[in-house]
């Protein structure tokens, strides 16, 4: 790939993964929950599903998704209801302060969640669907090494975006030192993950 292309398709990478959405909440959930070696499993969850979807993008399927109003709002509703029941998880949880802040939850319980709220994203793909052939060479023989490339790209930018918001999250851990504060911040985050469901409710692919 051409340099200033890449360095392009770099800005856009940076630029779409530092965007607030669920898997920010996602990530900072984790780590406010359950310390800051839970960002290991929660960002390697995100990570394979967002780079399913790229795979999906790159075969072509993305295109059949992004052009299919069924599809579309099959996958649009599970990932709706899918962030509200997470939502209402943390609302009805009641956690027990831990001053270590070593929660108990799976390091494959983390994970999958983390690779579902990706999965069920429909924005990504219609999002990758637009971007990806934006930044293709006319040379089409050369289109598996660009696509590489630039999911590659995607992955590690996005991984770089997410352990910064796992950082900052670790600062609001010296704030929770008791039941009430951790039930409150629970709240907070469940409320996240319900707004980010009305948010991909109201998302309508263009047409």
């Amino acid at each position: 790939m051409d340099m200033n292309v890449l360095l392009a398709f770099l800005t856009a990478s940076f630029l779409v993964s530092m965007s607030p959405g669920a898997g920010a909440v996602n990530t900072m959930n984790s780590v406010v929950n359950h310390g800051f070696r839970s960002t290991i499993p929660t960002i390697l969850g995100l990570e394979v599903g967002y780079g399913i979807q790229i795979l999906v993008v790159a075969v072509g399927l993305g295109a059949i998704l992004a052009s299919s109003n069924v599809l579309f709002s099959v996958i649009k509703w599970i990932g709706v209801g899918y962030l509200i029941w997470l939502g209402i998880q943390k609302w009805i949880s009641n956690p027990t302060f831990n001053p270590e802040h070593e929660y108990s939850s799976s390091n494959m319980k983390l994970f999958w969640q983390s690779a579902l709220v990706n999965l069920t994203n429909p924005k990504a793909t219609v999002f990758l669907v637009a971007l990806l052939p934006q930044f293709l060479s006319s040379d089409t023989s050369t289109h598996p090494t660009q696509l590489l490339i630039m999911g590659t790209t995607l992955l590690v930018v996005d991984v770089i975006v997410m352990l910064c918001y796992a950082s900052l999250a670790s600062k609001f851990q010296r704030f929770i030192t008791s039941d009430k504060r951790m039930r409150i911040t629970n709240r907070i985050f469940g409320s996240f993950f319900i707004l980010a469901a009305l948010l991909l409710s109201s998302f309508k692919k263009a047409t």
